[in-house]
């Protein structure tokens, strides 16, 4: 059947998998259960043939990838609700690393992720962001790929030489601006960010496999490490984002959905988020559902995701929450307001006495229909519960069939190189300027036909003149090439050149 088994309440409680891309929240204090959740979640996805992304904060989402432990507990939890088909069993598994570590390393190219995410990753100020914007129009009129920081540094340098002519055309820019941004890549260079922008970069459809027995893939993105840049965390996970609504065709309601993707740590995608960014994200969550993808946003309070986007989030999982603060009484109301009442239920005081492994539980049933919240036990997951041995995970990813394709980096021609010629033949024109004046050539070139064809002192030739044209046209059908997305990143057919 095309459902989830959550747990159960008065009755058994199930996601419908036609509605799982209508989004969803998951949500409680540290402690609660949220993980479990989300490991039962994420089991019930991927045996419905549906591939999940889900980042791993804590290590412990690594233990998808082992079947569970035989426990008496959870054996008394199975016969609590009910469950027919339990066995211990292990998820298909793809682990990624944006630092290569602990997985296949996952990286894009400073030209996709474009300069929105790029400026809130550098942590810039409105007037450097606008210096970004326009480095990044200048190399895609120009045709310059920016794949990794040394293409943005050799950029940067190429508009601080020529800083009045592009101050024309695009906008002033200031020598103090660039230096900042300078800066800010010395910055994130240093703490290891350098290592998610270069190539191979990170294709849609690797996230988006099944196994051969049909089992979506669930893609672990190690985040342990990653956690601790915040921003960086949380806009890159938004880039993913970002290039599925980019990219993927409209699909409409599908049986199941196309990837289910979740979020950890909602918050920090909101946290000192500026107007313009939460009205692109909200835009992302509102028209990505036709897309086929479902969202999970999981997070400790639900008032941490604005009500913009919460709205929009159809399936709900309420973990315990203690109200001992003000800011925790505000939570457990906004909480109670989301869920549609259940007479038989006072959720401000349920929300406050649910043990560990329950929750309070609302999904989209027939018509898209939420069914009245339900205090559920939730069902254990198949895998083992809680982080795996190093040695595991290396064998799981010895496993896999993306390591020769990932794990090397690669470093074609790009923006660092085609300044570094340009640069280098400016230098070569200006020395033979020094030099005395050549002769024409002779013969066939020579006589009025040469001065026509390679020109006078005074007068470019044909040659050169088709040459320049022809040098011209090529850059303007590069540029033209170029689109941008609703976040800045490359759209369409214009990512890979």
């Amino acid at each position: 059947m095309n459902q989830i088994l959550v747990g159960k309440g008065e009755s058994p409680v199930y996601l419908l998998a036609k509605y799982g891309n209508r989004h969803g929240l998951v949500a409680g204090a540290t402690g609660t259960g949220k993980s479990i959740s989300l490991l039962v979640l994420a089991e019930g996805f991927s045996r419905l043939g549906v591939p999940v992304f889900m980042a791993d904060v804590k290590g412990d989402i690594a233990g998808l990838a082992l079947a569970g432990d035989t426990n008496e507990k959870i054996k008394q939890r199975v016969d609590q609700i009910g469950i027919e088909d339990y066995a211990y069993e292990a998820c298909p598994v793809l682990f990624w690393d944006l630092y290569g570590q602990a997985g296949h390393p996952v990286r894009t190219t400073v030209s996709e992720i474009g300069p929105n995410l790029l400026s809130r990753i550098l942590q810039l100020n409105d007037i450097q962001a606008g210096t970004l914007e326009i480095a990044f129009k200048l190399a895609d009129d120009q045709g310059l790929l920016l794949l990794d920081l040394d293409d943005l540094r050799a950029l940067l340098g190429f508009i601080e030489s020529n800083r009045k002519e592009i101050s024309s055309d695009y906008g002033l820019v200031s020598p103090q601006s660039v230096a900042a941004i300078q800066r800010a890549l010395l910055s994130l260079e240093r703490e290891g960010g350098e290592a998610m922008l270069g190539e191979p970069a990170i294709e849609l459809g690797d996230l988006m496999r099944t196994d051969l027995n049909g089992r979506g893939i669930v893609n672990i993105l190690a985040a342990d490490q990653l956690i601790l840049r915040p921003r960086l965390y949380s806009s890159f996970l938004l880039w993913i984002l970002s290039e599925l609504f980019e990219n993927l065709p409209e699909v409409g309601d599908l049986d199941r959905p196309k990837l289910v993707f979740f979020f950890d740590e909602a918050h920090l995608l909101f946290d000192d988020a500026p107007p313009e960014l939460l009205q692109r994200v909200e835009q992302v969550v509102r028209l990505i559902r036709s897309k086929g993808v479902g969202i999970y946003f999981c997070s400790q309070f639900p008032d941490d995701v604005p009500n913009e986007i919460l709205g929009q989030l159809g399936n709900r999982i309420q973990h315990a929450l203690r109200a001992f603060t003000p800011r925790d009484q505000k939570a457990v109301r906004t909480a109670a307001e989301t869920f549609v009442t259940n007479p038989k239920l006072n959720v401000v005081e349920v929300i406050s006495q649910l043990g560990v492994g329950e929750a309070l539980v609302s999904t989209l049933q027939e018509k898209g229909v939420p069914m009245p919240v339900e205090r559920t036990l939730i069902c254990p997951p198949r895998c083992r519960i809680g982080a795996i041995r190093p040695e595991e995970r290396a064998a799981v990813r010895g496993r896999s069939l993306l390591g020769g394709k990932y794990d090397l980096p690669v470093n074609r021609e790009s923006a660092y190189e085609i300044l570094n010629r340009r640069n280098l033949s400016k230098q070569k024109a200006e020395d033979r300027q020094n030099e005395p004046p050549a002769e024409k050539p002779t013969g066939v070139g020579g006589g009025v036909l040469g001065k026509v064809l390679w020109g006078t002192n005074r007068r470019q030739g044909m040659v050169e003149t088709m040459a320049k044209q022809a040098m011209r046209t090529v850059g303007s059908q590069i540029g033209r090439q170029i689109l941008r997305g609703v976040l800045g990143g490359i759209f369409g057919g214009s990512r890979r050149r």
